[in-house]
């Protein structure tokens, strides 16, 4: 195995060689050039540069859920808050549960995944009905079900 110079841990923190990035400046620039390679392995080009990331989880991580209505239709939807200060459309179409419960997502126009964030997923759980026969769990949306992908119970 290869020894990683930064590491993302499951709740989104960067590492440099153990210690704590926190500058948001720097952290957003190696966001901007986050890419995945084709094996599924995170790195980050940079002017010519390539740096792999030892990635405990997800890169990203949504930090925080809001029920919105659009304006002028009245339509709801869900935006979500994510640990590069983005925010965007929760596509609700691809919630997909792992192992021990933890919710997934899709972010930045389906080319990464995102972890739900203990705080964001107390959030969206506010949202979340139990199908009648108990067998399925989903978020209903003006007045659509969405239905969550998982192969355990919440």
């Amino acid at each position: 195995m290869q020894n990683y110079e930064i590491k993302i841990d499951k709740d989104g923190l960067w590492y440099y060689n153990g210690a704590h990035m926190f500058r948001k400046e720097i952290l957003n620039v190696f966001f901007q050039n986050l890419k995945m390679d084709e094996c599924g392995k995170y790195l980050i080009e940079l002017g010519g540069d390539c740096c792999y990331l030892d990635v405990e989880d997800t890169a990203f991580v949504v930090a925080a859920v809001y029920k919105t209505k659009l304006p002028g239709s009245g339509l709801e939807h869900i935006d979500i808050l994510l640990n590069d200060d983005s925010r965007e459309k929760l596509d609700v179409n691809f919630l997909q549960a792992g192992p021990d419960n933890v919710l997934y997502c899709q972010v930045k126009e389906g080319k990464f995944t995102a972890r739900f964030s203990r705080k964001s997923y107390y959030q969206l759980a506010e949202f979340i009905e139990q199908s009648e026969n108990g067998a399925s769990y989903f978020i209903n949306l003006n007045g659509e079900k969405y239905f969550i992908n998982s192969d355990q119970a919440l």
